[in-house]
């Protein structure tokens, strides 16, 4: 019986490797064309095809009802790409912004103009498209007849060129949980704008993005783990669990004012912590110990 069993054994896992080496050598189904326009299937890159991340569901927020929140505040945050917990978001093969611009142009997700942001004004994709980029035109001569010949270049807005993204946020506290909660409504893809000389001039949103429809997008894109490849967290993931460093830029006050204009250098930063731990104590001072 024990031989019978080590046998069985053996050959369940003699044909576990060979599927594996089927699946290794025939690949996904994807069809790709090489430059001569012939079709083929690619070969799989890896050792399985990964469908952990593609099948999965996003789970709904909870109902929360009006009459059991008594307390919120907006908060407006900063996430800079070039902070070291940050880096996943300018991951080369596949950057944060690319994921928010491939989805917006392709009408996954309606993204906003920047006139305000309460998601006002919808864009179009192909206004999403034209985003950012520039036209250059370039005059030639021609060596034989001297004729001039204009050719005009598109540059697309390169991912590279987005170090920030501003948060929008609102903190709660919900009675019949009796938790403060935090929900993120919208994301915007900072682009620094330059003079005529190269010198800086100033930060401004290129759109915004409405969060909660975000969440599927992002659902079905891994967060790069510079410690495991295998690791299966997602954007969504990321997001939800707060994994990002940030500094508070804003919050709801009666003269609509960022903290930038009334303080600057170290004591912006400053009062971006104070403004935290006011949020953090608020809560704190509801319960009795």
């Amino acid at each position: 019986m024990n031989i019978k069993c080590l046998i069985g054994c053996f050959l369940c896992f003699f044909a576990v490797q060979l599927v594996n080496a089927q699946d290794l050598r025939t690949g996904t189904e994807g069809e790709y064309k090489t430059e001569a326009g012939a079709e083929f299937d690619a070969p799989l890159d890896g050792i399985v095809e990964k469908k952990i991340i593609t099948d999965r569901r996003v789970l709904p927020y909870d109902d929360i009802r009006e009459a059991d929140i008594f307390w919120e505040k907006r908060v407006w945050r900063v996430i800079d790409v070039r902070e070291k917990l940050n880096l996943p978001f300018s991951y080369p093969e596949e950057p944060f912004f690319s994921i928010l611009m491939k989805a917006a142009e392709e009408g996954e997700i309606t993204v906003y103009g920047t006139e305000d942001d309460k998601f006002s004004y919808p864009l179009a994709p192909d206004e999403v498209a034209s985003m950012g980029a520039t036209v250059d035109t370039i005059i030639a001569f021609d060596p034989e007849t001297y004729e001039e010949e204009i050719t005009i270049v598109r540059n697309d807005l390169n991912p590279e060129d987005i170090k920030q993204f501003r948060i929008k946020e609102i903190w709660f506290f919900d009675e019949e949980s009796s938790t403060l909660q935090v929900r993120i409504l919208g994301i915007a893809p900072l682009k620094d704008e330059y003079d005529e000389n190269g010198n800086y001039k100033y930060t401004t949103p290129l759109f915004w993005a409405y969060y909660p429809e975000c969440r599927e997008i992002l659902a079905r894109h891994k967060v790069f783990n510079p410690e495991n490849d295998a690791d299966i967290t997602t954007w969504e993931d990321l997001m939800e669990e707060r994994r990002f460093s940030s500094y508070i830029m804003k919050r709801s006050n009666v003269y609509d004012r960022k903290v930038e204009d009334y303080l600057t250098g170290v004591d912006m930063l400053l009062e971006a912590e104070k403004i935290r731990m006011e949020i953090f104590n608020f809560e704190h001072d509801l319960w009795s110990y």
